[in-house]
């Protein structure tokens, strides 16, 4: 165990895992944190706490995922290159670690301008692979980027974050026969778990899984398939338009105009995908991506046969 988190454990003891995703508000209401997290507690092994998402200002991370923590749900930190430097990414991460923070996942970062700060400066200091680079260095190697060790002084003992580090990938953008490969550069780089980007194309996912077990890389790093309820069909056609990197077929747009009720057939669908996607080989759980729609997640799990969890 690396840093003997629940998500570690449940994936380490080889059952299917399962991950879901908790916006932090656009305030410092911590009600409005504790109350998704009593959604979710016990329906999911481990919650993603997502960072400034679509570049829009929110609820630090950290400071959202040590409510979360204290709610009895098992967090993963996310944290992005885009407002960060190294210094800082290092400094967040030992406060993170102090505050009982075991899981990490490691993103570019969506750029500023799609946020509300849209002159705002980005960083970019590192790209994700070379985030999961140091921060597996600090863990494993016991020193900074810089290479002097994590400790307060020469007569200090050192203390490492103790992190189990996780990463995104897409299988889904161009060019397609790069894909696997950038996964496999990933795991190099430190990654102990990947979360994918969303799945509605099974059979471009299927392709994309077999060249990984080619390459054995489903050995090396455990592997969460992203899924996502869908609220209406507006939603679905607006993320096929204007959301790079995904692919849709048509006819799930077609399936969710001719629904009687939408939400309804995007349960039914989600569903069916998690059924789906759990028999492929290498794909070790799931990451549920219900944006704003917290409250359904445990209706996914129940219908998909996932509880109760270990």
């Amino acid at each position: 165990m690396k840093a003997g988190s629940n998500l570690e454990r449940v994936l380490t003891e080889g059952n299917f895992a399962v991950t879901a995703e908790l916006g932090p508000p656009k305030s410092a209401d911590v009600e409005t944190v504790h109350k998704k997290a009593d959604i979710l507690k016990g329906k999911v092994d481990a919650v993603n706490i997502t960072d400034n998402q679509t570049a829009i200002v929110r609820m630090s991370s950290i400071g959202a995922a040590k409510l979360v923590l204290d709610k009895g749900l098992e967090p993963v930190v996310q944290m992005v290159c885009r407002d960060r430097n190294r210094i800082a990414m290092q400094s967040d991460i030992l406060g993170a670690y102090a505050l009982g923070l075991k899981n990490l996942l490691c993103l570019t970062g969506d750029h500023q301008k799609f946020g509300n700060h849209p002159t705002a400066k980005n960083v970019f200091d590192l790209d994700s692979l070379q985030l999961l680079q140091m921060f597996k260095r600090m863990r494993d190697d016991k020193v900074f980027q810089c290479g002097e060790e994590v400790r307060n002084s020469k007569k200090a003992p050192i203390v490492e974050p103790r992190l189990f580090l996780g990463a995104a990938e897409n299988p889904f953008a161009h060019p397609y026969e790069f894909r696997a490969i950038r996964l496999k550069k990933k795991v190099n780089a430190g990654a102990d778990f990947i979360q994918t980007q969303l799945i509605f194309d099974v059979p471009r996912f299927k392709e994309w899984m077999k060249e990984v077990v080619g390459m054995g890389l489903h050995e090396k790093v455990f592997i969460l398939a992203g899924v996502m309820p869908i609220k209406s069909p507006r939603v679905i056609e607006y993320m096929k338009a204007n959301v790079a990197g995904l692919s849709i077929p048509d006819a799930l747009i077609q399936r969710m105009k001719g629904a009687s009720d939408p939400k309804e057939e995007g349960v039914t669908f989600v569903v069916e995908m998690i059924n789906e996607v759990r028999q492929i080989e290498g794909v070790r759980g799931v990451h549920i991506m219900a944006v704003e729609w917290e409250e359904i997640v445990p209706t996914i799990v129940e219908r998909a046969g996932l509880l109760p969890r270990p």
